[in-house]
């Protein structure tokens, strides 16, 4: 990603800004270096009126134990955190929400009181998105999620929180389906691929389709075999693919060319991210800014 001009950053002088009382935010993962994040949470932090910086760390597994340690250390606000950290950071922290227990995956660390706080706004990215921009209300429908990871996981939750009258879950492993089935008793069920026919709501969650950049920094796509066929389906209901670069994936074309609704995975990110200022900096900044920083900005993210 390129990087945000100073006048994006609400900086009155590249020369003045950043400055001894700058207080510094990031995102932690591996890769990160075509992430939309810094771009998001500068607009966002420019919004509220915080004199804060968020910059991106590309951090190996075997590393992160310590990098969050000297985060810690050195005065950092909150760090968003993404693949392949998740899991690590719920385990690392002090404090965890419920959401963060149910799941066992955090994308939220915050450090105060000598403490790191966990937390994880992933799923309730996605239900804000759908329900503001869509607008689609998950209550009372009959919802699918396609995948079982750390993603599928953290949207079943929040669909069911929502109050999704039924989950389906279909993933290749009918086992770790059953397992994200029981995260959502009463709700949730391993289903058919042929069952999401009759779903209003179908949340892909699985990478295939997605760019990524390898170690030679040359873009390629994500492949593999998909799950559901996307030609199955029909007006009437919502696809959702939460890769959101490309914005829609040859997945999504082909589910609206059956008369389907579709929508990427962007504003999931543009939500998720949304709620960690308001958690960090008590404040909400107007959805509409962090939407025309993503419009700035060009490239992958995380």
């Amino acid at each position: 990603m390129k990087p945000v001009p100073a006048d994006d950053l609400g900086v009155k002088g590249a020369a003045s800004w950043p400055s001894a009382t700058t207080r510094l935010a990031g995102v932690i993962g591996q890769p990160v270096s075509h992430s939309l994040s810094p771009a998001l949470h500068q607009a966002g932090y420019r919004a509220v009126g915080v004199d804060w910086a968020y910059l991106a760390f590309d951090v190996a597994p075997p590393d992160f134990a310590a990098a969050v340690a000297g985060a810690a250390a050195l005065g950092v606000v909150g760090l968003s955190v993404t693949m392949p950290h998740k899991k690590a950071a719920a385990r690392l922290a002090t404090r965890r929400s419920p959401v963060v227990e149910r799941l066992g995956a955090a994308n939220t660390l915050m450090f105060k009181d000598g403490g790191i706080a966990a937390d994880n706004t992933d799923g309730l990215g996605l239900v804000a998105d759908l329900r503001s921009e869509v607008p689609f209300d998950p209550e009372g429908r009959t919802c699918a999620v396609i995948g079982a990871g750390g993603a599928a996981r953290a949207v079943a939750v929040a669909l069911a929180e929502a109050g999704a009258a039924q989950l389906l879950i279909v993933n290749r492993s009918r086992d770790r389906a059953a397992e994200l089935a029981g995260l959502v008793p009463g709700r949730g069920r391993v289903a058919r691929a042929e069952e999401l026919a009759g779903a209003d709501l179908i949340v892909k969650a699985t990478p295939i389709g997605m760019s990524s950049v390898g170690p030679s920094c040359a873009p390629s796509a994500i492949t593999g075999p998909e799950l559901v066929d996307p030609s199955m389906f029909r007006a009437g209901q919502l696809v959702v693919d939460l890769v959101y670069d490309p914005p829609i994936t040859d997945w999504l074309s082909r589910a609206a060319a059956g008369g389907a609704s579709i929508r990427g995975g962007l504003g999931m990110l543009v939500h998720q991210a949304l709620l960690q200022v308001e958690l960090w900096t008590g404040t909400r900044p107007p959805v509409g800014e962090l939407w025309r920083a993503v419009g700035r900005s060009s490239g992958a993210g995380s």
